[in-house]
């Protein structure tokens, strides 16, 4: 009978410390997630975040050159998508967006010989350019609106 307990302690004594080591880990580790309050981890998530209402961005394209005139225009609208347009001059679009930058793009060439451009953010003038010449084409290029 001895030699049978000493035979299953000699074949059973890994898995029962093994056994007794982990049930001990698991009780500090579960003490130490109560000390630090780690189990809810978001516990204080955006408090004291107040959210601020700001006004949107509003761009103007504006193609100009001697009335009645054809264009052909290619501009960026706010998410960057290309928009193309023949149409007779002047020419117009308001856009507007509330991400915090917008990149403004306008090509444009006329069948006249006078052609201009401008790009209008919040009413401020952030670039115009204007050519001269046979089928007179320009851009106007803000990086950062």
């Amino acid at each position: 009978m001895a030699s049978r307990i000493a035979r299953a302690f000699k074949v059973l004594w890994i898995p029962l410390v093994l056994i007794v080591v982990l049930a001990i880990s698991g009780l500090v580790v579960s003490r130490l997630h109560r000390m630090f309050g780690s189990e809810d981890l978001n516990a204080n998530a955006g408090a004291g975040i107040e959210i601020v209402q700001f006004n949107p961005k509003v761009l103007v394209y504006d193609v100009y050159g001697p009335p009645g005139s054809t264009a052909q225009i290619s501009y960026f609208d706010p998410d960057a998508n290309i928009h193309q347009v023949n149409t007779t001059l002047p020419w117009s679009v308001t856009l507007s967006t509330t991400l915090p930058t917008v990149s403004a793009n306008l090509m444009a060439r006329s069948d006249s010989d006078q052609i201009g451009c401008r790009v209008t953010v919040n009413g401020t003038v952030r670039e115009e350019q204007a050519a001269d010449g046979v089928n007179a084409q320009t851009y106007c290029l803000v990086k950062s609106a």
